[in-house]
């Protein structure tokens, strides 16, 4: 038993020390990748800087870039998007109240008022959380769509940072 706890702790500081280690590297691209190709851009080394300068720029200035704008592309952050309002409205009484009244209409015309307003009440009360449930729908579909911006503008916000950095050291950007 003591084996296996002293074979757990190991593990968690092994683990423990390689996340730290993870957190403080800094991302490099791929032997076919350039970071300015994997954000989208086209680099050109305007002032014939061979390759591992270019390389030694942009790892340069993504981490400059990161610092300025607190965004990583490679591990980005996840905007959360808010979720739709699940409170009560009284939609379901506001339909039940119209679908009665209408029902109690109807049922008077074909004799019976209660029935017709008892049915009315149901059927109304029914499309009042159906009307909630597809603005709740709807509403959370924006929310998804204003999360999404949100990345979009923290990655171009990046983008810009990278981009003017690169240039600064004599690259052309597009």
């Amino acid at each position: 038993m003591k084996k296996l706890n002293l074979l757990l702790s190991l593990m968690v500081v092994l683990l423990f020390v390689s996340q730290v280690n993870a957190q403080n590297t800094t991302p490099k691209a791929t032997a076919t990748t350039s970071f300015g190709q994997s954000l989208g851009l086209y680099v050109f080394p305007a002032k014939n800087q061979d390759k591992k300068t270019q390389d030694a720029d942009e790892a340069y200035c993504y981490k400059w870039a990161q610092q300025q704008t607190g965004f990583d592309p490679i591990n980005p952050t996840k905007v959360a998007a808010k979720k739709a309002s699940t409170a009560p409205n009284g939609s379901m009484v506001v339909g039940a109240a119209g679908g009665s009244a209408a029902g109690a209409a109807i049922g008077a015309i074909a004799g019976d008022a209660g029935k017709g307003a008892a049915i009315g009440a149901v059927v109304g009360g029914l499309r009042g959380i159906k009307a909630r449930a597809q603005r709740n729908h709807v509403e959370q579909q924006q929310n998804n769509q204003a999360a999404a911006g949100q990345e979009k503008a923290m990655l171009d916000s990046f983008k810009k940072a990278f981009s003017a950095c690169m240039e600064a050291k004599g690259y052309t950007i597009k």
